[in-house]
């Protein structure tokens, strides 16, 4: 690998003129004429379906799912790497109107596909051209018929560009605006959210405070996008006659609620073990307890800064021990500048991974410090990056993957790192810091996000009936994570709810549960991987190319052989984390 690489992404190739750019305002009337077509195609098709149409209705969805793909992580991009670029901002309205007229044609495209009968159905299955595809427009027939009328689900679509999906835009205009003054200086959220992994504890609190603060500035606007977001799905749902708020996500995440009701209570039944390593991290640090801004604090003042070179080649030397394609991808991606890793300040908090159909790249954004959780969140979004290079093989309707498999492959290219790194530890020092790391990931996805998922499933319940106060929002938030760690925490973080943008993104609620998904059935894989090195390459590229055309039952019945919705599975996967915490355990217990 070459060395000197530059921690800033290059979008130039992608689209040159950044905001300004004239390529962009060309494509972007390119997908307007296949939008075009694609309606014009649709108005027979809607009438009377014919086989020969929805060959050719396919083909032009395949090209626009192109299009509305590299137009919308462009311009995710350009507002990501740069809060106050306003012609950015107005380029997001362009790309939702896209993203509008779109859904609209293929919720017409979905109701059509239900009008054909059975009979026929089964005879277009037979055709080469449709085979490949059968589960996407499958999936599209019966999702209509548990939707409104057409008309109205195409008016949903209609008002949800200005109502729904504005207040979500609304939330990142407000955090856009956010800064902290720290040491004299204004930085981002992000930059401040690093400080909260120093080794000094003074350090942490004081970021701490000063991030509830400016949460708490906010917080009424934040209640009010909140509220107006859930507002929207409730009344959406109950004219669709949908009791469930989970029915939406589910659907999403191809899995059942067996599957998801299993793996909580498989979690809640192990946490006990988790309690013992907060109780000694806690006295590690000498403390009765640990707090909230704690959790993430490195348990020896010798904390190891990584530089962004470093942490690029461990990061490749890893991904080879597994799988050479997946290192020359990493290689690729840290050589060609497709990571905007710079710290900062004018960048919007968070990471994020996200592709380009046409270019067959990706974009990985974060901002990197030199911390460890860095180095982990670094090979995290590579994973998410190599899960789209693997599925750029298969048919563009097959690329449509769920959050929760997305979160395995991103889950395991950190944990093929992690274990990396603990097992090359030259002292036991340095080894009992990078098993500390390891658990802390345990503890975010049983506890953190298990609190998530709480806050999430009680403010729906509290919102259909009425508006819910910041207050309220605070108590709902503070006992979700008091029941989520076991309340073995001195002091909580209300706020979570207004500073988490996951709870603002339109897309889909409870973007939470699918991180625990991923992280555990990422353990599954990565026991097969260390039993069966020489073939997990082909086994695991197999496994990422079926996650856009079968349910996630499916897809762990044929690769791992495993049953889902009962607890055997969960449990194995939860042991491996147990047996870090032992670890943890026997190296501090002197």
């Amino acid at each position: 690998m070459k060395s000197n690489l530059s921690l800033r992404w290059n979008l130039e190739n992608i689209f040159s003129g950044g905001s300004q750019s004239e390529e962009l305002v060309n494509y972007i009337e390119e997908a307007k004429d296949l939008l075009d077509r694609l309606a014009q195609q649709m108005a027979p098709f809607a009438e009377k379906q014919e086989q020969d149409q929805l060959v050719k209705i396919t083909d032009t969805i395949k090209q626009i799912e192109v299009h509305i793909g590299e137009i919308g992580a462009f311009i995710s991009c350009l507002t990501a790497q740069d809060v106050n670029d306003k012609p950015a901002k107005q380029l997001v309205g362009q790309r939702n109107q896209l993203a509008a007229v779109y859904q609209k044609l293929i919720t017409k495209f979905s109701f059509a596909l239900s009008r054909v009968n059975n009979q026929t159905w089964e005879a277009w299955q037979q055709d080469e051209s449709i085979k490949p595809i059968l589960f996407v427009l499958n999936e599209l027939r019966d999702q209509a018929r548990e939707k409104l009328p057409e008309e109205q689900e195409q008016l949903i679509t209609d008002l949800e560009i200005d109502g729904y999906h504005g207040w979500g835009e609304m939330y990142d205009t407000i955090v856009g605006k956010m800064s902290v003054e720290w040491e004299g200086q204004d930085i981002s959220i992000g930059q401040l959210e690093n400080k909260l992994n120093s080794s000094d504890r003074q350090v942490r609190e004081l970021a701490f405070d000063k991030l509830e603060q400016v949460w708490q500035n906010q917080a009424d606007l934040f209640t009010d996008t909140l509220n107006h977001l859930a507002g929207f799905r409730l009344q959406t749902y109950a004219h669709r006659n949908w009791d469930d708020v989970l029915k939406e996500p589910l659907t999403y995440n191809r899995m059942t609620k067996q599957t998801l009701m299993t793996m909580w209570e498989t979690i809640t039944k192990n946490k006990p073990a988790f309690y013992q390593y907060l109780q000694r991290k806690a006295e590690q640090l000498n403390l009765d307890k640990l707090a909230w801004y704690d959790l993430e604090a490195p348990i020896s003042q010798e904390t190891k800064e990584v530089s962004y070179q470093e942490a690029a080649e461990v990061i490749v030397n890893q991904f080879g021990s597994f799988s050479e394609r997946m290192a020359n991808f990493a290689t690729h991606a840290f050589e060609k500048s497709w990571i905007e890793a710079e710290d900062r300040p004018g960048k919007r908090p968070g990471g994020f991974c996200t592709s380009f159909p046409r270019s067959k790249e990706t974009r990985i954004f974060m901002t990197y410090s030199g911390t460890a959780s860095n180095v982990a969140t670094l090979a995290h979004e590579l994973g998410h990056g190599y899960h789209q290079h693997v599925m750029d093989e298969v048919d563009q309707l097959n690329q449509s993957y769920a959050m929760n498999v997305a979160e395995t492959a991103s889950t395991l290219a950190e944990m093929i790192v992690a274990d990396a790194a603990v097992e090359a530890a030259e002292t036991e020092e340095e080894r009992l810091l990078l098993i500390e790391d390891k658990i802390q990931r345990s503890i975010a996805f049983f506890m953190n996000i298990h609190a998530r998922f709480l806050f999430e499933t009680r403010f729906y319940e509290a919102r259909k009936e009425g508006f819910v106060s910041t207050e309220q929002l605070n108590q709902i938030m503070e006992s979700a994570q008091k029941e989520a760690y076991g309340d073995q925490l001195s002091s909580y973080h209300p706020l979570f709810w207004a500073s988490k943008l996951h709870f603002h993104i339109t897309d889909v609620p409870f973007y939470n549960f699918p991180y625990t998904f991923g992280y555990l059935f990422s353990l599954g894989i990565y026991a097969y991987a260390k039993s069966d090195k020489e073939n997990f390459a082909h086994f695991y590229d197999a496994l990422l190319q079926d996650t856009g055309r079968m349910t996630v039952e499916d897809l762990a019945k044929k690769h791992l052989n495993v049953d889902l919705e009962k607890p055997d599975f969960w449990q194995n996967a939860i042991d491996l984390c147990i047996a870090d915490v032992e670890q943890f355990l026997t190296l501090t217990n002197k």
